[in-house]
């Protein structure tokens, strides 16, 4: 027996160049949509968490200082990674790009690749997914260390706007 003309050999339902599954509650997709909420919660949990210890007062937060900071005594890849999720959260980029200017570029990506992980899950349907070459990402990862650990600890203009206060108490 064949398959019918609008399913392909998979059982996948081809409409308007979009692809469904037939069987929209499918082991994958409930185990998808899962991890979909679990990854909303931790998000979550991690922006009450930052809105409940306010980083960047001089009062002691349950996580304490910047690990890195305190083991190498200059800023680097996790210096201010905190203070920049607090920043955006209350919509101010520029404090938020001052205190991580690198995973500040990277969260449209980030927000955009979770968006359409979720759309695909709960909708069955896909969003367009990000084409961007490996050299790209390589660019961008050379680039985030090298600002992390080399750029926000020069200490001349126009380095020193980077310059993150010790916060600590």
């Amino acid at each position: 027996m064949g398959v019918p003309a609008h399913l392909d050999a998979r059982g996948t339902e081809r409409t308007k160049g979009a692809t469904m599954r037939r069987n929209a509650l499918s082991p994958d997709r409930t185990a998808q949509r899962w991890v979909t909420l679990a990854m909303a919660g931790a998000v979550s949990a991690a922006a009450a968490f930052v809105l409940r210890f306010n980083p960047t007062d001089r009062v002691d937060d349950p996580t304490g200082p910047c690990l890195w900071h305190a083991l190498t005594g200059i800023n680097g890849p996790s210096c201010g990674g905190t203070r920049m999720f607090y920043y955006l959260l209350h919509g101010n980029l520029v404090e938020a790009a001052r205190h991580h200017l690198a995973a500040l570029i990277a969260v449209p990506f980030i927000v955009y690749v979770g968006i359409r992980w979720t759309v695909g899950a709960w909708f069955g349907r896909e969003l367009p997914a990000l084409h961007l070459s490996p050299p790209v990402y390589w660019a961008y990862a050379v680039a985030f260390l090298l600002y992390s650990t080399v750029l926000r600890n020069l200490p001349w203009a126009p380095f020193t706007w980077f310059d993150i206060p010790n916060l600590t108490p």
